[in-house]
C-alpha cells in the first residue's frame, strides 16, 4: 500500500497546486496572476504530474513483480525497495523539470501579459515573452518526451510480460483474478497516458 499512498498523496498534491487559484478566480472574477505566483504554480503542477508518470511506471513494475514472480515478491518489493523506488520518482520529477525551470525565471515581457489559459504552463507563458525562447522550448520539448516516452516503456514492458504469464496459467479464474489485480492500474495508467495524449499531442 505504500506505493498507493504515495499516488495518493501525489493526486491531492497536483489537485492542490491548481484549485486554490481556479477558485479565487471563480470567487472574485479577477483572472490575473503575478508571473511569480504563475511560476510557482507551474513549477509544482509539473513537478507533481513529472512524478506522478515515474511512480506509475514504478507501480507497472510492482504489479509485474506481483503476477509474474509471486513468491519473490516481499523480497524484491520490500519496504526499503519501495522507499528508494519512491525517492527516484520525486528525485526524477525534481531534476527533469528543474533545468527548463531555471530559464524561466530569466523571461523578460514586452507588450502583452495576457495568457490566455486556464492555468500557467510552460507554453502559453514563452508565447507571450520577447526573449529568445527556441532553446528553453527545445528543452521542455526534450524533457516532456523523455518523460514521457521513458515511463511510457516501462509500464509496456511490464504489461506485456504480465499478459504473457496470465495467458500461460491453466484456469480460467486464475486469469481472472489476476487481470482484476491489475484492472484499476491500468485504467489509471490509460486515463493518465490518454489525457496527456489528447491535450499535449
Amino acid at each position: 500500500y505504500f506505493l498507493l499512498q504515495n499516488f495518493a498523496l501525489l493526486e491531492i498534491s497536483l489537485t492542490s497546486s491548481c484549485i486554490p487559484r481556479y477558485l479565487y478566480n471563480i470567487a472574485t472574477g479577477d483572472r490575473s496572476i503575478t508571473y511569480t505566483i504563475c511560476l510557482i504554480q507551474a513549477f509544482f503542477t509539473d513537478v507533481f504530474g513529472v512524478t506522478e508518470f515515474f511512480l506509475l511506471a514504478v507501480m507497472s513494475f510492482d504489479r509485474y513483480v506481483a503476477i509474474c514472480k509471486p513468491l519473490h515478491y516481499v523480497t524484491i518489493m520490500s519496504s526499503r525497495v519501495c522507499k528508494r523506488l519512491v525517492l527516484c520518482c520525486w528525485t526524477a520529477g525534481l531534476l527533469i523539470i528543474f533545468p527548463p525551470f531555471t530559464f524561466f525565471i530569466d523571461l523578460k515581457f514586452c507588450d502583452s501579459n495576457v495568457i490566455d489559459y486556464y492555468f500557467c504552463e510552460a507554453s502559453p507563458v514563452l508565447k507571450i515573452s520577447c526573449s529568445d525562447t527556441w532553446f528553453i522550448e527545445q528543452l521542455v520539448i526534450v524533457c516532456a518526451v523523455l518523460t514521457f516516452i521513458l515511463t511510457l516503456v516501462c509500464v509496456i514492458l511490464s504489461y506485456t510480460h504480465i499478459i504473457k504469464t496470465i495467458l500461460k496459467f491453466s484456469s480460467a479464474q486464475q486469469r481472472k483474478r489476476a487481470f482484476s489485480t491489475c484492472s484499476s492500474h491500468m485504467i489509471v495508467v490509460s486515463i493518465s497516458y490518454g489525457s496527456c495524449i489528447f491535450v499535449y499531442i
